[in-house]
């Protein structure tokens, strides 16, 4: 009998190993759905709430579609034009970076450590540290070389929107699937709204202060703010390095830790303060599952995987949650809140 569970077990193992390989050599396919379906999740709330005043489904869809390609075409309208001159300057800002190494070895001498500047300069690539940020949009803006393809996938997940639960609740019959379904839906949905809208916010409070200090390309860092709001933990870190290093070599040391500091508040207030409040119960996850999910997603989907890490581990919790043989994974991804209430 143990024998047989062990046998079990190693199966269970190797499907899953199977698996995963499966959808990271497919992921060229799902990066584009799981895209196109998490901004259906997005634009669903206003697509509804035109359908909701009696305005024809079609109609509806154009509105939403017509203001959100609108905002794309802005954006990048706008962010193409800061990358174009920003990477024409970026000998000049490396060059201005790399004088700052003198500072760091006069610093390190004061405290008996004898570095030279050939060895920091090895240690911190200056050039590799500023075009970091445009190597981040190159790769937001990979993902949308399907541009097209998102953009139908999207009009179709929204007008199939409306009519696919009544599907499931008649192909489910009396099984309970399609309560499993609106539970997915209904916290997926809350979370990307309102994750949406609180990185919005988060980019637009960046460019305004970021432009009052005088940092270059202030619209740019705003939009990484608001795209990279969405990978928990590390997220708000990465959108903050190419903004504090370009106002220091442009504006100096002093206004530099302003704009750390501009961060860091920025994090605080809205991922500790308002983001909680807003969110409500919360994720029913851990730290350390949210931290090693952004990990396993990142690594099976790329950028898109870190970005929606924490919706599709959610999905994965209350799926796992359906069934009695894999209630224990749900139970290891839950917080510890979670874990107070079941013992109530």
């Amino acid at each position: 009998m143990k024998e047989t569970k062990i046998g079990y077990t190693f199966i269970v193992i190797a499907s899953v190993v199977i698996v995963l390989a499966g959808v990271k050599s497919a992921s060229s396919i799902l990066v584009p759905f799981l895209l196109s379906l998490f901004i259906a999740i997005i634009l669903s709330p206003s697509y509804n709430y035109f359908k909701s005043k009696k305005i024809p489904d079609g109609f509806s869809l154009l509105i939403v579609m017509g203001i959100f390609l609108f905002l794309i075409v802005l954006v990048v309208k706008l962010i193409g034009t800061s990358v174009t001159d920003f990477s024409s300057n970026i000998d000049m800002f490396s060059e201005k970076l790399s004088t700052y190494y003198i500072s760091i070895v006069d610093y390190t001498r004061a405290f008996g450590l004898d570095l030279s500047i050939n060895d920091i300069a090895g240690f911190i690539d200056s050039k590799k540290i500023m075009t970091f940020s445009t190597s981040l949009l190159q790769g937001m803006s990979a993902l949308f070389t399907n541009g097209f393809v998102i953009l139908l996938t999207v009009v179709f997940m929204l007008l199939e929107s409306s009519h696919f639960m009544d599907k499931i609740d008649i192909a489910d019959g009396k099984r309970g699937t399609l309560i499993h379904i609106q539970e997915i839906a209904v916290k997926i949905q809350h979370y990307m709204v309102l994750k949406a809208v609180i990185s919005f916010f988060t980019g637009v409070i960046v460019w305004v202060v970021l432009s009052l200090i005088g940092t270059d390309y202030a619209f740019l860092w705003g939009v990484i703010a608001f795209i990279f709001n969405f990978i928990p933990n590390i997220g708000s870190i990465i959108a903050a390095v190419p903004a504090v290093l370009i106002t220091l070599v442009q504006l100096g040391g002093f206004n530099a830790l302003l704009v750390t500091g501009l961060y860091i508040s920025v994090n605080i207030i809205m991922g500790s303060v308002i983001e909680p409040k807003v969110m409500g119960r919360g994720l029913g996850l851990s730290t350390l599952v949210v931290f090693l999910s952004l990990l396993f997603w990142g690594w099976l989907l790329g950028l898109v995987g870190m970005l929606l890490s924490i919706p599709l581990t959610i999905m994965a919790k209350i799926i796992f949650d359906t069934n009695e043989n894999t209630r224990w994974i749900s139970v290891l991804l839950g917080s510890s809140g979670d874990i107070n209430k079941k013992k109530i």
